[in-house]
């Protein structure tokens, strides 16, 4: 039996800057436990560094990729090199990399941009007929390249993102951390994570039911 492999896009390391550590650890915790196999990929460029004990800016920049590495023992490989064709599925985590790493969400709202490398590799996947699986706020991304097909997601409450993603042209369904929605029409699973969540254990629980569904959605 063929063993099922997903991808895993990355935007740095860290809740603030890049992607949340723990979202990311529970997804591959949750693809290991299931026997699937995954690979991470991150785009190439720099970005401005966050204190995590102040939850404030610095003066230092760092590159995307090689703080993600960090996430997943150095094994990464630049985005560039993704084809969907290699995987079953793509799942993204979330953290305010995706906000600000991946796109332009946290300094531009509903006016937001995607990274071009972002948006090719879920438009090839999405193309593909890939299911993509996508964590408290990267679903924003979704809302943004797939907001004119109204996807359904979720970002846990009816929070200022969900109603940046319904002006999109997205349908937002509430949802518990511990919980999961899924599109079956546009093969999109998302999680709120810590858009709602409040201990790690409703992380992984959130992410073992994404990554599930995710699953039942490879044909």
């Amino acid at each position: 039996m063929k063993t099922t492999t997903m991808a895993v896009i990355l935007a740095g390391c860290g809740n603030r800057d890049g992607s949340e550590t723990h979202e990311t650890l529970s997804a591959l915790l949750a693809m290991d436990r299931r026997g699937i196999s995954y690979k991470c990929f991150a785009p190439q460029g720099d970005f401005v560094v966050y204190d995590h004990s102040t939850m404030q800016p610095t003066d230092q920049k760092r590159n995307i990729l090689i703080e993600a590495a960090r996430l997943c023992r150095g094994d990464i490989q630049p985005l560039e090199n993704y084809n969907p064709s290699d995987f079953d599925a793509l799942v993204l985590p979330g953290g305010m990399g995706a906000a600000q790493n991946w796109s332009t969400y946290a300094f531009e709202g509903k006016d937001m941009s995607v990274l071009p490398e972002i948006e090719k590799a879920l438009i090839d996947t999405h193309n593909a007929g890939k299911p993509i699986g996508a964590m408290c706020i990267a679903p924003m991304i979704l809302a943004k390249v797939f907001g004119s097909e109204h996807i359904l997601l979720t970002l846990g409450s009816r929070c200022e993102a969900a109603e940046a993603a319904m002006a999109m042209g997205c349908r937002h369904k509430e949802c518990p951390a511990t919980d999961a929605v899924t599109d079956h029409e546009h093969k999109i699973v998302t999680t709120p994570a810590y858009m709602v969540a409040t201990h790690i254990s409703q992380i992984f629980d959130g992410a073992d039911k994404m990554i599930e569904q995710v699953q039942s959605l490879i044909r």
